[in-house]
């Protein structure tokens, strides 16, 4: 018997039948503006279908050029639009899987001069050279013919059905909230005025493809803005959309692109917002509506969303970015190998990163994602014996293809577990999802015999003139900062403090506000007790970031104060830059971090100069607001994160031996240590060995 009875239980929705209960929620991947793209997409999806998915959606296509989310994005308002995405279905029903496109009018949030909206408002995220003009009643009416016409070329391309994007601040939900809808006429106002555009496009869509065509609705549960939707006013809209004749399912949304919540990144709880789910799903129930609901949000385990679905909290589970990192996800559940499953750890690095610079999405964990016609892994036809030392990231990585290719392969560290850099991040609260990628690891090393050998540090070539080829990935080594009273002991490295458990004061400085200084400051900031985590406990992350879970407040923040965990240390965030702290991170989540930090008092300082340490504190010159000011910081320890050196003193011996060398990871650029760039340099190197 299965584990997850529930999730792969198929859904019958009256005129056909989806063959589990998970739904690869949209996600845009540039795949569309990619020389070639409509191929590229159809063994992207292809792979997810083949992989047991029930139900695809793709990314967001615009019902007309108003709608694009940037000027090369896309659009389908002819049957030239349509016709190329039939390779992609054809994909996707070869394998036994349904598809739906989704309709997307990005209003107000378009990269673009020529975007609408329904009133005058400017979006905080948008930059400032785009525009999103207010919509003529004309404009409003054609938008939903538009809205139609895009489902009908959708059925034509034999898409088996249209999700009609209504939530994160998007166009329809600008109509929604009085926020960005200031409008007096039929289309603004109360609640009955603003929410006849959706209304309005469901109805139109459903004339125009018929009943037996899934329309999803995705509708905005919880905004998480000042001014967003109330739950009375959710539940009435929901009421509406699950009447005979609207909608087939309801798929959640939770928040505004421009709310400053987490909602996605790994610091958000797994299944933290499914709860939002159960009150609508409750609602419609309780008014006779059994239209099924989709639950959306960090569920990255099937354990998860089978615990989901038992509590009826939701018919349907939405997975977008775990079908990024596994694209069998479903099929290793259902066989039992879901220890095999190469989880999302949340991290947006190569997903949404990519996607809001406006290049194509792949995934961290797994780099095959969105490149499957170029990382082709055949078996070797001259297998060979190979090392690889380190098992970080890279050599993890490196391992496994060449394991899977049919090499013989030795994995060499001189820790007593894999993982490298990759332990020290999992050791931060709010990354503990990094630990499931070193299971994986565990995992499936072992399935392809990998020799692992570990608490062994390779002293010299000698130790590996059995082998055939080598590959370093021997990472890389703390930099140290000189500066009068640097050798003291109460300062020290990040591996001091991560790695090693040394002891840190209550005041402290850390040195360096990339990546690592603020993983460190984060550390010494939080809780180390699990279930004092807000990271690993929804509650505790509800009231941290100041969401009301009655539901009682507007846009479920309005007038809620967020609750922070104190921290028990002082902490100081320096850097020699005079540019805002974080700078480097990532697109998506650095907002998450600094604000994330600055709740818990932390002390950022720029354009500093380190002079010196003593007894009396750290001694630096700092910039602010432009004026030099020399200060000592009262801090016990100071902590340096200031960058890292390669580790490759093997190189040169192993070469001088006759031994081909390949170095990646961190011991080829540690300027740019980044666990995804050595995952896919690692399996890249690997496919062609």
């Amino acid at each position: 018997m299965s584990k997850f009875p529930r999730l792969l239980q198929p859904l019958d929705l009256g005129f056909t039948e989806l063959r589990n209960r998970v739904l690869m929620g949209s996600m845009h991947t540039s795949l569309e503006e990619t020389q070639g793209g409509y191929s590229k997409m159809a063994r992207f999806f292809g792979e997810r279908a083949k992989g047991g998915t029930g139900l695809i959606v793709t990314g967001g296509v615009a019902p007309d050029h108003h709608g694009k989310v940037h000027a090369m994005a896309s659009k389908m308002t002819t049957r030239a639009d349509s016709r190329p995405y039939r390779e992609v279905t054809k994909a996707v029903h070869d394998e036994g899987s349904k598809i739906c496109l989704q309709i997307l009018h990005s209003g107000r949030y378009s990269y673009s001069p020529i975007g609408v909206q329904p009133s005058n408002t400017k979006s905080p995220i948008s930059p400032w050279w785009s525009k999103a003009w207010p919509m003529p009643e004309f404009m409003i009416n054609k938008t939903i013919d538009n809205f139609a016409n895009c489902a009908s070329l959708a059925r034509e391309a034999n898409f088996d059905g249209v999700e009609i994007m209504g939530s994160e601040g998007y166009l329809i939900n600008e109509f929604l909230v009085k926020h960005t809808n200031k409008r007096s006429d039929e289309w603004g106002g109360d609640y009955d005025h603003r929410m006849r555009f959706p209304l309005e496009i469901i109805k139109k869509t459903r004339e125009a493809v018929g009943r037996d065509f899934i329309i999803i609705y995705r509708l905005s549960m919880l905004d998480l803005i000042e001014k967003g939707s109330s739950l009375e006013e959710v539940c009435a809209l929901a009421e509406k959309i699950a009447q005979p004749g609207m909608a087939d399912i309801i798929n959640t949304g939770i928040g505004w692109h421009e709310a400053r919540i987490p909602t996605i990144a790994t610091k958000v709880p797994r299944g933290a917002y499914s709860w939002v789910t159960k009150v609508i799903r409750d609602h419609l129930h309780s008014k006779g509506l059994h239209v099924p609901v989709v639950a959306v949000n960090r569920i990255n385990t099937p354990e998860v969303a089978e615990q989901i679905l038992h509590d009826g909290e939701a018919d349907m589970i939405s997975m977008a970015r775990p079908l990024l990192a596994d694209s069998h996800f479903v099929v290793k559940a259902a066989e039992g190998r879901e220890n095999e499953i190469n989880t999302c750890i949340g991290c947006n690095q190569a997903c949404l990163d990519h996607t809001f610079r406006a290049e194509r999405a792949t995934c961290l964990v797994n780099p095959y994602a969105c490149f499957e016609e170029e990382l082709v892994q055949v078996p070797t036809t001259s297998p060979k014996k190979i090392a690889v030392v380190g098992a970080g990231p890279a050599g993890m990585a490196s391992a496994l293809t060449l394991a899977q290719r049919g090499h013989t392969v030795s994995l060499y560290d001189s820790d007593s577990k894999i993982g490298g850099q990759f332990q020290i991040a999992a050791s931060i609260p709010g990354k503990e999802e990094f630990y499931e990628t070193l299971r994986y690891f565990d995992t499936v090393l072992k399935k392809h015999k990998v020799n692992i050998v570990l608490n062994k540090r390779i002293q010299s070539a000698s130790d590996l003139e059995s082998y055939d080829e080598v590959i370093l990935a021997t990472g890389v080594t703390p930099r140290e900062v000189k500066f009068p009273g640097s050798d003291h002991p109460n300062v020290l490295s990040y591996y001091d403090v991560l790695k090693n458990g040394a002891p840190v004061g209550k005041s402290v400085a850390v040195v360096g506000a990339g990546g690592i200084g603020f993983d460190v400051a984060e550390y010494l900031t939080s809780h180390m007790e699990k279930e004092l985590r807000p990271s690993l406990n929804v509650d505790l992350f509800l009231k941290e970031w100041g969401v009301d879970k009655t539901l009682a407040s507007r846009g479920g923040i309005a007038g809620v104060v967020p609750e922070v965990p104190s921290s028990e240390r002082r902490v100081y965030l320096l850097q020699r830059k005079t540019s805002k702290h974080g700078k480097g991170l990532g697109t998506t989540t650095g907002w998450i971090h600094r604000l994330g930090l600055r709740a818990k008092e932390v002390e950022m300082l720029g354009g500093c100069e380190y002079l010196k340490y003593d007894d009396k504190g750290f001694h630096v010159k700092v910039t602010k607001k432009g004026k030099v000011t020399e200060e000592i910081l009262p801090v016990d320890t100071v902590v340096i994160c200031a960058g890292q050196e390669p580790l490759r003193e093997l190189r040169e011996p192993l070469e001088a031996a006759g031994k081909k060398v390949h170095i990646i990871g961190g011991a080829d650029v540690a300027a740019e240590l980044d666990a995804k760039r050595a995952i896919r340099q690692g399996t890249e190197l690997c496919l062609k060995l």
